[in-house]
């Protein structure tokens, strides 16, 4: 590896412990928000009241999630009723402090609760207004302070992100201290960012194999008690490292934020978990691209608890008679699909485009298996689009089974295949390929989303550019069609959903996850057609007339949540496949 850049970052707890400790005076209280998990804060709030020191050690991370976890026996309160007034910023999109409380609605129910936007203000100290009543009626009223700061990240975009913060009060009531202070979190992360930022990169794409950003940070996940969420400070430096080196790079290369052409190379942080409050560590290198493949047993493919392994998908591959055909990654890994030639009308069905998006590879494969039982079945199966993505997902999850990873999210060229053009199409190929042997008129394209709430804290907390993606909302289906197909897209997705409707416990899985996002981001931006979230739009990018492209709150699920996703994918492409053939018939 060829490093540029290797530091660690002292802790920030040990050393506010010494200056609060030498300065706190009688009958003072200390409050201080921090990026540590629930258990460092604790022994630090133990630690000072051994010195006769009164303290509060918060979360700058959801502060009002962790007042409710942290702060109120919601068991044994006897609360009925809550009511939660949440700040505005004019730097900020008008529901991100809604959904920074999120998932409290599912975690105080039996209680109600009900959000109230306030005003727009251009200050920092952004408050939440509690008011808990209980069934006897007594009201009981809170402040809780989410420290934020206004800052312009390495791209010169402005955002509002959570920050630390101390406060101290005197005995009178009188705040004699009341300020930002940087953490080890935000210093971790502003200061790599500038390293890479300065590194000379060249002016040709790719400008590497590899780029791992390498971090050892104290600190635990912490589960609760809603789905699949966690409160994840690693997770989220995995995000904010990822998604702003690529918008870096877009803005160096003189693209748009966002632009999803933009060929860097494969991007990799590695967020380690240690225990303990120490030092912070950060290298950051220059790697060869992994040509590794991930080993594992067999799994029964309609039972898989887990992702199945490439030698697994190669067999199942194997197993639908038809021709081969084959393109091949950035690093050597081959895309191998097959085209079952038949008399129906042809489909095309991928999967793994972006792997970690986890069930569709599976419910690609196991549509195709199932379609191709059938006299005159005609499709094409291309179930893992992105190799080398898949190769580094595998490679993520040793150290972090259930952090979604959208570092594997691209190719190791770094960018999203379905967006490249001109020479070098590499995994692209295949679906020329599939498109010019079957002639398919239909793309089936199997994706999924966050099962769990997705942020990015250190740059403004709402991930930029994905905001309706932050958090899960059900088996969501997008349908896109060139201009003189509306009419047809419009029936073929209704067909389509009501199959879906008969998979049991889909539709009850839909209505409570949407009736949560409602809750915690305010208007849907999409349409319910049958139960399932949906959205139809034109758009003559794609060479084929209509793509179904399924997203499934997967990343990352296992056991039954797994094998439920994959199903509901399978059923999608026997779905999809189905009213396809029966499209002009009605």
């Amino acid at each position: 590896m060829t490093q540029i850049f290797a530091t660690t970052f002292a802790p920030t707890l040990p050393n506010l412990i010494d200056e609060i400790v030498k300065a706190a005076r009688p009958g003072q209280l200390i409050e201080a928000w921090l990026f540590n998990d629930a258990q460092t804060r604790a022994a630090a709030e133990a630690k000072l009241a051994e010195q006769g020191i009164k303290a509060r050690i918060r979360s700058a991370y959801k502060p009002l999630l962790h007042f409710f976890l942290e702060d109120i026996d919601l068991a044994k309160s006897g609360i009925a009723d809550i009511t939660v007034r949440y700040p505005r910023h004019e730097n900020a999109a008008d529901n991100r402090f809604l959904l920074e409380t999120y998932p409290l609605a599912a975690l105080v129910a039996p209680a109600l609760i009900t959000f109230e936007a306030a005003d727009i203000t251009d200050r920092c100290d952004c408050t939440y207004d509690v008011i808990l009543r209980g069934a006897d009626g007594v009201e009981t009223r809170h402040e809780v302070f989410a420290p934020n700061r206004v800052h312009q990240d390495v791209v010169d975009e402005t955002n509002l992100s959570p920050t630390g913060w101390v406060r101290i009060t005197d005995a009178d009531g009188q705040i004699v201290r009341d300020e930002r202070t940087e953490t080890q979190y935000e210093a971790l992360f502003a200061r790599t960012m500038t390293a890479i930022a300065d590194h000379d990169w060249g002016d040709q794409e790719p400008y590497f194999e590899e780029l791992n950003i390498s971090v050892d940070l104290p600190g635990h996940d912490q589960k609760i008690a809603h789905g699949h969420e966690v409160l994840s400070l690693h997770e989220a430096l995995h995000e904010d490292f990822y998604f702003s080196l690529l918008e870096y790079f877009q803005v160096k290369s003189g693209r748009p934020l966002g632009d999803r052409g933009l060929q860097p190379g494969q991007i990799v942080p590695e967020i380690r978990q240690v225990s303990g409050d120490g030092d912070a560590r950060v290298t950051v290198g220059l790697r060869p691209l992994s040509k590794d493949e991930a080993t594992g047993e067999m799994q029964q493919i309609d039972r898989a608890t887990r992702p199945l392994t490439v030698a697994q998908i190669r067999a199942e591959l194997d197993g639908i008679s038809g021709e081969e055909f084959h393109a091949t990654s950035r690093s050597g890994r081959v895309l191998n699909a097959r085209y079952h030639k038949g008399t129906d009308l042809p489909v095309m069905i991928s999967g793994g485009q972006h792997p970690n998006e986890i069930s569709g590879v599976a419910g690609a494969l196991r549509g195709a298996l199932e379609l191709a039982k059938r006299d005159g079945a005609h499709f094409t199966i291309s179930p893992l689009e992105n190799p080398d993505g898949y190769a580094l997902h595998q490679r993520l999850i040793v150290d972090n089974p259930n952090h979604m990873h959208h570092a594997a999210r691209y190719t190791a060229l770094g960018d999203d295949m379905e967006y490249r053009s001109g020479d070098g199409l590499y995994e692209k190929e295949i679906r020329v390929r599939a498109r010019a042997i079957s002639g398919a008129s239909l793309h089936v394209n199997l994706h999924g989303y966050p099962c769990h709430e997705w942020t990015r804290p250190l740059s403004g907390y709402v991930p930029r550019g994905f905001g309706m993606w932050t958090l899960p909302k059900g088996f969501f289906l997008i349908m896109r069609h060139h201009d003189e197909w509306s009419e047809r897209a419009e029936n073929f997705i209704d067909q389509v959903t009501r199959k879906l409707a008969a998979i049991p416990g889909l539709l009850a899985f839909n209505a409570a996850q949407i009736d949560l996002y409602r809750i915690h981001a305010g208007e849907t931006g999409f349409r319910i057609i049958n139960g399932f979230p949906c959205m139809i739009s034109v758009d003559d990018r794609h060479d084929v007339p209509l793509t179904l492209i399924t997203e499934y709150p997967d990343e990352t699920i296992y056991g039954d949540a797994f094998i439920a996703a994959h199903t509901a994918q399978m059923a999608t492409v026997v779905a999809a496949y189905d009213a396809w053939q029966n499209l002009d018939k009605d």
